[in-house]
């Protein structure tokens, strides 16, 4: 509320006081709508295509170990690729590197739908998904940068809460939709075309942002600048502190790498499967939608580290469970606790870093959380091979647990960190380097 004297105070943590809290800020602007439609649509066909490779792969196989591959084949691009993409993302005009990254993945889905409807060799799938992940390589690092010429800099928590929402909306559907089309159809071929329709419908979407990237590197690319992200991070205590914690959990709690495994042992079916991908992020849009609604975060390091933790909790119960209900719940949970770590996330990288560094340092977050999710499946798909599914599950969980215990007391800054847009000071070394001042949400809508 205002003060008694009628000006507005600023908190603590950097809030202003007096200012009455829209839930929709971020949505009301066009190129934020534009770049929210586009990412809805890519992850559809996104989620629904994860679902049809699982199911093909595993009816034709079942191996748990080729489930693994899946994962390993989309990481080994992303290790190879993210830095030179980064540096694309900051040199380049961003919406372009997006748009043409959507067409490189389109091209592979069409490739899968070919090699489905031949019946070809299962070996030829992942030449595929390496040249899918080397397109997300570069997708990621330009779409993670691009948010900022969509809002201003007071609406970034609120971008990162509806960006997680919409992400998690086509997370569910996808899913869902997917096992519902491979039942109906008794083929994954149609799942493959509509990704390959959705990332068209993507990039004509993206091609409609008209804000300009506010800072655009001319320097050449050399190892210096490739690497001038991991430096950032490396000298941002948080940052790296939340992005090492998010990185382990997720690498060790792979949980839905295995959910074919899990599905075929409860007697799930396809549409059972296509229920259990979506459940996890149906927690997550309830939670982000309710993050919209809610305050700023207050104690954000210390909010984190007990959502990981329960992460942890959660996945060991699942990987215990023997009932479909039960697993479903520990699914919508895992979805929900992983939301609040992503916001976090997704807010320090939005407020802690300056535009002529975020292509890279997306690609850098990629490296560590995204392509973490594909080698968390890789293990998990080894570790389910040699000591079945429920034991490398229950062990990743207590792994998640292990790692939040570490995190915090390697960096204390994290459990003391407050709000989110209180602001660091620069890295040292880093010339040019200086994080955004927090500004009065009043004047987000101009």
């Amino acid at each position: 509320m205002a003060s008694g004297d009628g000006v507005k105070r600023r908190s603590s943590d950097g809030a202003v006081s007096g200012v009455k809290r829209d839930p929709y800020t971020a949505l009301r602007f066009t190129d934020f709508r534009h770049l929210m439609g586009g990412t809805l649509l890519a992850t559809l066909g996104e989620q629904m295509l994860t679902v049809a490779i699982g199911w093909e792969i595993y009816a034709r196989t079942h191996q748990a170990v080729m489930l693994g591959y899946v994962g390993l084949a989309q990481f080994a691009p992303v290790l190879l690729f993210s830095l030179v993409a980064g540096h694309a993302a900051d040199r380049f005009d961003r919406r372009r590197v997006v748009m043409l990254s959507q067409g490189l993945m389109a091209l592979t889905s069409i490739g899968l739908a070919a090699l489905s409807l031949t019946s070809g060799p299962v070996a030829l799938i992942y030449p595929l998904l390496i040249a899918r992940g080397a397109g997300d390589a570069f997708n990621v690092a330009a779409s993670g940068a691009l948010p900022p010429q969509t809002v201003p800099a007071s609406a970034f928590e609120n971008a990162a809460s509806w960006s997680s929402s919409l992400w998690q909306l086509s997370a569910i559907a996808g899913p869902a939709l997917g096992g519902i089309l491979i039942a109906a159809s008794g083929s994954v071929t149609p799942v493959y075309f509509f990704d390959a329709l959705a990332g068209v419908a993507s990039i004509l979407l993206i091609s409609r942002i008209r804000g300009r990237q506010e800072s655009r590197s001319g320097e050449r690319m050399t190892l210096s600048r490739l690497m001038g992200g991991v430096r950032f991070i490396w000298r941002t205590p948080i940052i790296l502190a939340a992005i090492t914690l998010d990185m382990v959990a997720v690498l060790l709690g792979g949980a839905t790498t295995l959910l074919p495994i899990f599905a075929d042992m409860l007697g799930a079916g396809a549409a059972g499967l296509g229920l259990m991908a979506a459940a996890p992020s149906i927690g997550a849009l309830l939670m982000a939608t309710a993050r919209a609604y809610l305050p700023p975060f207050r104690q954000a390091g210390r909010t984190l580290l007990l959502a990981v933790a329960g992460f942890g909790a959660v996945t060991i119960v699942f990987g215990l469970s023997r009932s479909f209900p039960l697993s479903l719940a520990m699914l919508f949970a895992l979805g929900a606790l992983d939301n609040i770590s992503v916001v976090i996330r997704k807010t320090l990288m939005l407020t802690r870093v300056p535009d002529e560094l975020r292509g890279r340092l997306a690609a850098v977050n990629n490296v560590f959380i995204g392509s973490s999710n594909q080698l968390g499946g890789f293990e998990s798909g080894v570790a389910a091979q040699l000591l079945g599914p429920t034991l490398a599950v229950t062990l990743g969980g207590v792994g998640s647990i292990l790692a939040v215990t570490a995190v915090a007391l390697i960096w204390p800054e994290l459990r003391r960190m407050g709000g989110l847009v209180a602001r660091l000071d620069t890295p040292r070394g880093e010339a040019g380097v200086k994080p955004p001042e927090a500004v009065d949400m009043a004047h987000e809508s101009r």
